[in-house]
């Protein structure tokens, strides 16, 4: 396992794997006019180099996290990532209700970390 905490790792990896898989779902939308079999071909290379961060990312962070808590972990960095994503590459601006949603998950995140 690499030098980096424990901790730390899979959350940094999580980050990173949600880029390249946010690019691989939603990137070819700016390329509408590419052929449909293109796009598909390329999403699978840029999701083949997320699967080999998520992956190891799950497989280390086990040793610190529960499942349930790098799921968690998982969906949270999705929606931080997205949003970036959403507003500097596609140029979509975020609203009040995506902020309230978002608001609502981070609630759900507290409870599934929370020690009772």
């Amino acid at each position: 396992m690499p030098a980096v905490s424990p901790t730390l790792l899979p959350i940094l990896m999580l980050f990173a794997s949600n880029v390249f898989m946010t690019f691989a779902w939603y990137g070819h939308l700016k390329f509408k006019e590419s052929p449909l079999a293109l796009v598909v071909v390329a999403s699978w290379g840029i999701a083949f180099v997320e699967y080999w961060l998520a992956v190891p990312a799950n497989r280390w962070g086990s040793a610190v996290y529960s499942a349930a808590q790098l799921k968690t972990m998982q969906e949270v960095i999705t929606l931080v990532v997205f949003a970036c994503f959403s507003v500097l590459y596609l140029k979509e601006p975020l609203a009040w209700n995506h902020a309230l949603g978002f608001v609502c998950i981070a609630f759900g995140a507290f409870l599934i970390f929370h020690k009772w």
